[in-house]
């Protein structure tokens, strides 16, 4: 099992614009090929933030232009949060607060031999380092700039990553795949 940081960034490294949005990834369309399928595949347990969940609801289950969407997950979902969210009835979303070590350990036992994907957002991908459970970080970066907003990683990194691939997907993506080193 391997815990997982799998998302997208500006080439300015930012994963939301400054009010939350994903409109400049959305842009460039599906992605054809990319590993994300494979990936999803992968996983056993996934693990966000509160304004990840939020954006998911306001923009996929709830949204206020119409055309709901069921949860796009079907794994266990932790959604760590320190404010009241609004329920879903059929999803597995389990809220949860405080420090990411204990509920790694669920995360783990629910994920079996599947990997934990930490979707976002960046501060709790570093929640998870900081506790020295982050193993990977797979990222794609697009070929724009956002000029600030919710950051990929909001923290120093020592020693550095170990890179492991880089790829280029079309015109606009690369994906860097590194493996997290604590010594």
């Amino acid at each position: 099992m391997t815990t997982i940081y799998y998302t997208a960034t500006s080439l300015d490294g930012f994963i939301a614009d400054p009010n939350n949005s994903l409109d400049w990834l959305f842009q460039f369309g599906e992605l054809e090929p990319n590993t994300f399928d494979t990936f999803l595949a992968g996983v056993g347990a996934i693990a966000m933030g509160s304004t990840t969940y939020q954006w998911i609801y306001d923009n996929q289950i709830a949204p206020a232009t119409g055309d709901p969407q069921p949860w796009p997950y079907q794994v266990p979902a932790w959604v760590f949060t320190s404010r009241q969210l609004p329920t879903l009835a059929n999803a597995d979303v389990r809220f949860v607060s405080g420090n990411v070590r204990p509920i790694h350990q669920e995360m783990a036992i629910a994920a079996g031999d599947k990997n934990l994907w930490i979707v976002g957002g960046g501060d709790l991908a570093g929640q998870f380092y900081d506790a020295g459970l982050l193993d990977e970080i797979v990222v794609q970066i697009a070929s724009v700039t956002l000029g600030g907003g919710a950051p990929l990683f909001p923290r120093p990194v020592d020693p550095p990553l170990q890179l492991l691939s880089a790829k280029t997907y079309g015109r606009d993506f690369v994906e860097l795949y590194y493996r997290v080193s604590y010594t």
